[in-house]
């Protein structure tokens, strides 16, 4: 990848041996680091080497009237203005372009000082405007202009005010395993950044549950990513998570990709364990016996905190765990744990962030016994 912002701006951390030196770098970390609970062979999922970032986050810096994109400089001493990103999304770095001038144009800068971007394959982008100010009805009729200009999906932010001039989300298309998927992606909320590795990633998932069987338990879910083409391998789901705004899209991504065997429940990891040992009753599992469903397998995809004790206590009560990590180190404490139960059978590593010491990990685990 080339960029003229290497060595200067923070984003990008590893990128003098290249993308297959960055990754290689990251991989012996991680396989010294497993090496005590698995030896057999890490499988990879390479990221395309750039353009592979449909989110994007920009702060906006002035300078005597004139705005321009700027990052954190690598050495941490303030900012770095760039003109363009070489890690962002054919979709994102054509707005890009356009979008300074056309707010310079309409006079719509003032006080604005970020921007944040989300990007589906098929062109669709929400351009999310960060303002120190109020937004009234003239900046809605300015920003409905640049929208027009654009054809892009305008939301205006400022302290508790929010304005969609049209809507606040993109449907993105994955093709996993030859099929295809549809997610609605909400504007503000947490999607995966890299489609091409999430697509990879979901496929190795896949293969990691074939021929199980029974119901799936998925802490963690958000907005079903992964919740969705695992309904095919299971008789049911019951996912959880504790957002309101993930729950309600991944119910609307069950409808729209026609899958009709998934319960979808707001309940933390640690309310979710007190409903299924009867210490605690929940409304919001009211209608729902958990104690019907066939759990003996678990997925989870927690934050970069990891499970932590008695979640990993939790877990070990399953016969098959499958567990997304975005923290080796997090993860290496939970399988710490997690081994006194199970044996790991498989990893992989998922490069989401080239340029970048952060590397995402698959582990399966089986119950011994």
């Amino acid at each position: 990848m080339q960029c003229n912002y290497f060595g200067i701006c923070g984003s990008c951390r590893d990128y003098e041996s290249g993308y297959e030196g960055q990754l290689e770098h990251k991989l012996s970390l991680v396989r010294e680091m497993f090496t005590p609970f698995y030896k057999g062979e890490i499988e990879i999922a390479r990221s395309p080497e750039a353009h592979y970032r449909s989110r994007a986050e920009f702060k906006i810096y002035h300078n005597d009237g004139v705005i321009s994109y700027a990052m954190s400089r690598l050495d941490r001493q303030g900012a770095v203005m760039i003109d363009k990103c070489s890690i962002v999304s054919p979709v994102i770095a054509s707005v890009m372009e356009r979008l300074l001038i056309e707010v310079s144009d309409l006079e719509l800068g003032h006080k604005l000082f970020g921007v944040d971007f989300l990007s589906a394959s098929n062109g669709e982008i929400c351009v999310s405007m960060l303002y120190h100010r109020a937004l009234d009805a003239e900046w809605k009729t300015k920003a409905l202009v640049l929208q027009e200009r654009l054809g892009v999906n305008i939301i205006g932010r400022s302290r508790k005010q929010k304005e969609v001039l049209s809507r606040d989300y993109i449907t993105e298309t994955l093709t996993i395993s030859g099929e295809t998927y549809r997610y609605v992606h909400i504007e503000n909320s947490f999607t995966q950044p890299n489609a091409s590795v999430n697509e990879q990633m979901i496929e190795w998932s896949l293969s990691q549950l074939e021929g199980i069987g029974g119901d799936l338990l998925e802490l963690y879910c958000g907005a079903g990513n992964f919740t969705i083409p695992f309904a095919k391998k299971f008789d049911r789901v019951l996912a959880t998570e504790i957002s309101k705004a993930s729950i309600n899209a991944a119910k609307q991504n069950m409808e729209l990709n026609g899958v009709d065997n998934i319960d979808f429940v707001r309940l933390s990891a640690e309310e979710f364990t007190q409903a299924l040992d009867g210490v605690r009753e929940f409304r919001r599992l009211e209608g729902l016996r958990v104690s019907d469903y066939e759990l003996k397998t678990l997925f989870v995809d927690p934050p970069r905190a990891g499970l932590g004790e008695e979640p990993c206590a939790f877990a070990s009560r399953f016969d098959h765990l499958l567990y997304i990590s975005c923290n080796p180190e997090t993860l290496l404490r939970d399988l710490e744990l997690l081994s006194k139960t199970h044996t790991v059978t498989a990893m992989a590593a998922f490069d989401q962030f080239p340029y970048t010491h952060h590397l995402e990990m698959g582990v399966k685990l089986t119950k011994r016994g």
